[in-house]
């Protein structure tokens, strides 16, 4: 199967991954519990699915927990303890299980030795955890896909763990337990117990995903197989804005290219990020913060919106862009299916060349049906030009309302290229003439 096309470049336009970082998408949904459900979430977000029934497959996930409302309550440090145990070296025959927990247990009488300690601790937390999974598969009857739980519900049925169903907390385990259970953890059942601790770290992930999206009020979109080439999203917006203003957009082969205009801060960039962060998250068969989505699975994202310059390399904002561009370009005439999202292709030349370079680049990707793109641009006319020669191309604006002097933003896509002209009338509010003419 290929993997999902994407790059940095892309990555840091949509604010998508890391942990620390500001409003980044990853944080928005880093609810885990669990050290490693944090890794497999991250996992997720660096692969998005390229095939249409695994991305449903996962979203029936997501979705199923979400409706269930169940919880994974283990403490995290308890969590952390047990996959520590459950993961750290060990284990062995019996008689070698009983030699080495026979000296751990008379060097913590004779030199205060922890090591005892610690193993104990390390089967209890286990014992919790695996307890705790065993209950939560037995409120699961009703699960989608049954089929990927049975394996580890089998582990759980074996006569040798019945004792793990009939522990209950605050009971400290004999030596005997101690050798007897080390031995069944971390030896007879040590593939299957890596298993089900797997198996608790995609439960961490989808009850943690699922409770975002319910806070959120988040939709799941429906992915189909990219001959059928069709996007939809009802009231779209960007997932970090709690109240952020929704717009519908739509793309199939006949319309695939969005040719977006409107005056700075009207909302053009928020929406083709709210765009571009919906597109990739659909294809992780996450939850997406519009109404209702269906889409075609793509080969891969590319936007270009916040590109700099490179001093190392001596590159000005401009030959960035065009390097960008490039790039772009050659993965599009290779035959993938792409989304593509330009914001403002060629800011940093003169006008004249802007306006060629735009409207040349724009007819160019226009041919390829495969794939959506969206082109914004403060160059009115490129439309005006487009509107004469490319029947594929979708012309959409966002629109400023003038109260008076002072210019108000709807946020919401109107049908057909901006005429806006309100640049001068926002100096002239900001005083800059009256301050140099005194």
């Amino acid at each position: 199967m290929n993997s999902f096309m994407t790059d940095n470049q892309t990555l840091e336009d949509l604010n998508l991954l890391g942990k620390f970082k500001p409003q980044s998408i990853f944080s928005l949904f880093n609810q885990v519990h669990t050290a490693g459900g944090e890794r497999l979430l991250e996992k997720m977000f660096r692969e998005p699915l390229t095939d249409h029934m695994e991305i449903n497959r996962r979203s029936d996930h997501f979705r199923y927990f979400q409706g269930k409302g169940v919880q994974f309550s283990l403490p995290s440090s308890l969590f952390r303890e047990a996959e520590s145990y459950l993961t750290s070296s060990g284990g062995g025959s019996l008689p070698m299980i009983m030699l080495d927990v026979a000296r751990k247990r008379i060097a913590g009488i004779a030199v205060r030795d922890e090591q005892f300690d610690q193993l104990l601790a390390g089967i209890t937390a286990a014992t919790a955890m695996l307890q705790q999974l065993s209950r939560l598969l037995d409120q699961l009857t009703d699960h989608p896909h049954p089929e990927e739980l049975e394996p580890v519900r089998k582990i759980f049925a074996d006569q040798r763990l019945q004792w793990l169903k009939h522990w209950h907390s605050g009971q400290r385990f004999s030596f005997m337990q101690v050798i007897r259970y080390h031995h069944l953890l971390r030896h007879v059942f040590r593939v299957a117990v890596e298993s089900a601790l797997d198996l608790a770290y995609h439960i961490d992930v989808y009850i943690a995903v699922g409770n975002v999206a319910a806070a959120r009020q988040f939709s799941y979109a429906v992915a189909f197989p990219k001959e059928d080439a069709v996007f939809y999203a009802s009231a779209l917006r960007h997932p970090g804005l709690v109240n952020g203003v929704s717009n519908t957009l739509s793309f199939g082969q006949n319309k695939n290219l969005l040719f977006l205009t409107g005056a700075n801060m009207a909302g053009k960039s928020t929406l083709m990020k709210a765009f571009g962060i919906a597109a990739y998250l659909a294809h992780m068969g996450f939850p997406v913060a519009a109404g209702a989505m269906k889409f075609s699975v793509s080969d891969g994202l590319f936007t270009s919106i916040n590109v700099p310059d490179d001093i190392s390399m001596g590159y000005s904002h401009f030959y960035a862009e065009v390097l960008r561009v490039k790039h772009v370009a050659q993965q599009v005439s290779n035959g993938h299916n792409l989304v593509v999202i330009f914001d403002e292709l060629f800011k940093g030349t003169n006008v004249k060349d802007a306006y060629d370079a735009t409207l040349s680049v724009t007819r160019a990707l226009a041919d390829y049906r495969n794939c959506f793109f969206i082109i914004s641009t403060h160059i009115v006319e490129v439309g005006e030009a487009l509107l004469q020669t490319n029947g594929n191309v979708l012309f959409r604006f966002m629109p400023t309302v003038m109260a008076g002097n002072v210019p108000r933003y709807t946020y919401r896509l109107a049908e057909g290229i901006s005429s806006d002209r309100q640049g001068m009338s926002i100096i002239e509010n900001e005083g800059i003439f009256v301050l140099l003419s005194g």
